[in-house]
């Protein structure tokens, strides 16, 4: 099926497991227009203008930072980072875990635009600690911490080997960078407020279009001498945008109310995992939630697990998930499933229901 078949499809079913409802571009674009008239809001150029600052001061309170900007991609916004870093501190090594989207996502940037080198660190099936730091012997400019760890299925580093992490960072003078793309998730994990997290960290990225459901954008925060010195070079990179206010607008009228949801997805999560726990043939990494997301494995190919969803689709009505992924074995794939306001809609009964026809469809296969 073509990806558009695939969204007819999906659009069809009466049950959506996974990840926030979708709205058309008319819909978007009407919030958009009637928030901006509520508002009185007027446009940026180049990033400077009053609600966009505005809003750009408040993600950075919230974070305990001095500053924050807007940026287009996160992709920018992290290789920039760790790029300023290196050339304050006279090194041009990061660490990186190998599940890094710097390394998985992002077309080897860092390598071929010649922004950094980098260096593994820890286990790909496990989260990194600070004995994994204390053994790299080079000097180190930057560490990268994702918190969430979206490749191992949403694990959380402990709030106590974080903290080992940020003092040896501190001691060795390492800037230390959070990849906090799915920081509004880790939040509600961690159970303690933003900046008792970020707290230590010499820079954080967070994304606006991931959790909170914004059209694009990230932002990256800091003191305000590095928070000036990755304007310059966003602009440089090409990623001064003329009109930053759309993108902003999007994440920043739905802002509160996604955040304020996010407690409530990470309960329904360790309600699904529990559910999930009636059908052995369906195996979840992690075991206990972290956040709000989790991998399901399936005892069957990525291929085949497609098949599944599409006749499960046709038949039942019921999404089951948007993509699978091949696994270590070749009888084996995973599917990454965000709680987000679909499952949070769904009593628990028809969640059963939808595993159940999974369930049987895998099983024994």
């Amino acid at each position: 099926m073509t990806e558009l078949e695939l969204n007819q499809l999906r659009a069809q079913c009466h049950t959506v497991l996974a990840g926030h409802k979708s709205v058309s571009p008319a819909e978007e674009f009407a919030a958009m227009a009637d928030f901006c008239k509520q508002h009185h809001i007027e446009f940026d150029t180049y990033g400077e203008g009053e609600f966009v600052q505005q809003f750009e001061q408040k993600i950075a309170d919230l974070l305990g930072f001095e500053a924050g900007v807007f940026c287009i991609t996160g992709t920018m916004t992290q290789t920039l980072a760790l790029r300023l870093a290196c050339g304050e501190r006279g090194s041009s090594l990061v660490v990186l875990h190998p599940t890094a989207h710097i390394l998985k996502h992002e077309n080897s940037n860092y390598q071929v635009l010649d922004h950094f080198e980098v260096q593994n660190i820890g286990d790909p099936f496990r989260v990194w600690n600070a004995a994994d730091l204390s053994a790299v012997k080079d000097k180190l400019a930057a560490a990268l911490v994702e918190l969430p760890m979206r490749e191992i299925g949403g694990q959380l580093i402990s709030l106590d080997e974080l903290n080992k992490i940020k003092q040896h960072c501190h001691e060795n003078n390492i800037h230390l960078h959070m990849d906090g793309a799915r920081l509004w998730e880790a939040q509600a994990g961690y159970g303690v407020p933003f900046a008792e997290i970020t707290q230590g960290f010499d820079s954080v990225y967070v994304s606006f279009y991931k959790g909170i459901g914004g059209m694009a954008g990230a932002m990256l925060l800091g003191n305000k001498d590095f928070v000036a010195k990755a304007k310059v070079w966003m602009h440089r990179q090409g990623g001064s945008v003329f009109r930053r206010l759309p993108y902003v607008v999007s994440a920043a009228m739905q802002f509160d109310r996604r955040l304020a949801a996010i407690p409530a997805c990470f309960a329904k999560t360790k309600e699904v995992l529990e559910i999930l726990r009636q059908f052995p043939a369906l195996k979840i990494n992690p075991s206990s939630a972290h956040c709000n997301m989790f991998h399901l494995y399936l005892p069957v190919s990525r291929e085949r697990a497609m098949e599944i969803r599409n006749q499960v689709a046709q038949e039942s009505g019921v999404w089951l998930f948007n993509r699978a992924s091949h696994a270590a074995l070749p009888d084996q794939s995973y599917i990454e499933w965000m709680i987000g306001d679909q499952a949070l809609a769904l009593r628990n009964e028809d969640i059963t229901a939808a595993l159940a026809l999974l369930n049987a469809a895998v099983d024994g296969q």
